[in-house]
């Protein structure tokens, strides 16, 4: 390239080839070396806009594939919790149906709600709060039908409701975990209390249950195990750090859960 540029400057311009250096017709070490200088800075230059172009490129693809990544494990994730919700519901179904309880149809009656939900409510990344909060309803209805007079249930909502955004299903995992651990576990009488309650744009749900020696059971509702595991990979996937927190275990004789979400 720098013989070229000579023959070229020599040729077609001037026999003085190197104007801003000492003037020269020939073609000297010192020529080559200063011209080869600037032809390196111009290359480097070039060659570092074309790595800066590749590397956003490279970049932006990266980011692509990890937000479609986290998707399809969302999705996955919101897929698994459908059937793993009816698997404990036909368990109830099926004990009742053993003990050729009349209480079967209502159960039948209120799982055909749930899955009319589940079926058309459930499809969009973010659902109200109020049709979230009517499916725990009717959740807690089915189990009052299978327990009577054994669990009692005391739920408080408090707070502007209304208005309000939350990933579906999202919430029915704390209250099958509460009877997994209590009123599935226990011939006597069994308490759960849930308390929910809007504050500051921040949904604030705390669910506590008795906690009792295992019983020997026809069916182990325990299958599974994805209840709460999935809910946090969710979280994680869907809301930064300090949008949420969970926090749940064993306090004296109950198991607690307490957990806030950002919903305004």
């Amino acid at each position: 390239m720098v013989l070229l540029k000579f023959e070229l400057t020599f040729q077609l311009i001037s026999h003085n080839v190197w104007r801003e250096g000492p003037e020269t017709s020939n073609f000297t070490l010192d020529y080559a070396i200063v011209m080869m200088l600037g032809e390196f800075y111009v290359i480097t230059f070039v060659t570092a806009i074309k790595i800066t172009i590749d590397w956003l490129r490279e970049t932006k693809r990266a980011s692509r594939l990890k937000k479609e990544q986290l998707e399809t494990e969302l999705r996955f994730l919101r897929s698994q919790i459908s059937p793993h919700f009816f698997l404990n519901t036909l368990n109830n179904i099926y004990a009742l149906s053993l003990e050729k309880s009349e209480k079967t149809p209502g159960i039948i009656l209120k799982l055909s709600e749930l899955m009319r939900y589940l079926l058309y409510d459930t499809s969009k990344r973010l659902q109200d709060l109020e049709k979230e909060i009517m499916c725990v309803i009717n959740y807690l209805d089915l189990e009052k039908l299978r327990h009577d007079d054994h669990l009692k249930v005391r739920l408080n909502i408090s707070g502007e409701i209304q208005h309000k955004k939350i990933p579906p299903m999202l919430l029915i995992p704390f209250v099958e975990n509460a009877f997994k651990h209590g009123a599935k576990k226990n011939n006597g009488q069994v308490l759960i209390d849930i308390d929910m309650s809007i504050k500051n744009d921040f949904l604030h749900f705390e669910i506590t249950n008795d906690l009792a020696q295992p019983t020997i059971s026809k069916i182990s509702s325990e299958t599974g195990g994805i209840g709460i595991a999935n809910v946090e990979k969710r979280l994680r996937l869907s809301y930064n750090e300090n949008d949420y927190k969970l926090e749940y275990g064993k306090q004296n004789d109950r198991y607690c859960v307490y957990f806030k979400l950002k919903v305004g």
